[in-house]
């Protein structure tokens, strides 16, 4: 009987594993064919969508994005995200709209993240946001105005509490060392 469960138990692992690289493989062939560019070592890893009007650069890792809206975005080499994360691009207008809470006119804002930036599980991004060089956002943090580079910044909405070490920053990226 112990033979059969650990036999079960490898047979269980090898077709969820195989299930995990075909959603990967999905996910990847998606954002692929819906960004208007894509460039070189896209990584998708979680269920992740992006807007017709979504650039990427190379070595762009998603765990778990949507971009939203019809806004233009574009993210940076060497970007990572974790999980959950949203980019919103457009918004209901109800300030000028013709009707109470809102009429069926939409604000577009753009968003730009620049090289080498982190986002943590769960970030919000609203339009009209750049996100410096080098900024690591922290988890759950809620983006509603600019991240200088280098910044680390978290809260809602996010303000910057720290910077990295730029002397160390620079230093790997001359030697060309990327995750």
């Amino acid at each position: 009987m112990k033979i059969f469960f650990k036999l079960l138990r490898k047979i269980v692992s090898f077709f969820s594993g195989y299930y995990r690289s075909l959603k990967k493989k999905y996910y990847t062939y998606s954002v692929t064919n819906t960004a208007k560019a894509v460039g070189e070592g896209l990584k998708v890893n979680g269920k992740s969508i992006v807007n017709i009007n979504t650039t990427l650069g190379n070595n762009v890792n998603f765990n778990g994005m949507a971009i939203l809206g019809d806004g233009i975005v574009v993210i940076g080499d060497n970007f990572h995200s974790g999980p959950d994360c949203i980019i919103m691009t457009s918004y209901h207008n109800y300030d000028k709209g013709s009707a109470i809470p809102y009429d069926s006119t939409y604000i577009h804002k753009n968003v730009t993240i620049e090289d080498n930036v982190w986002l943590g599980s769960k970030v919000i991004i609203l339009g009209g946001v750049t996100i410096g060089e080098g900024a690591i956002i922290q988890i759950g943090s809620v983006v509603v105005s600019d991240i200088p580079p280098f910044a680390i910044a978290g809260g809602h909405p996010a303000c910057v509490y720290k910077y990295r070490d730029k002397d160390h920053y620079f230093k790997l990226k001359k030697e060309g060392k990327f995750h």
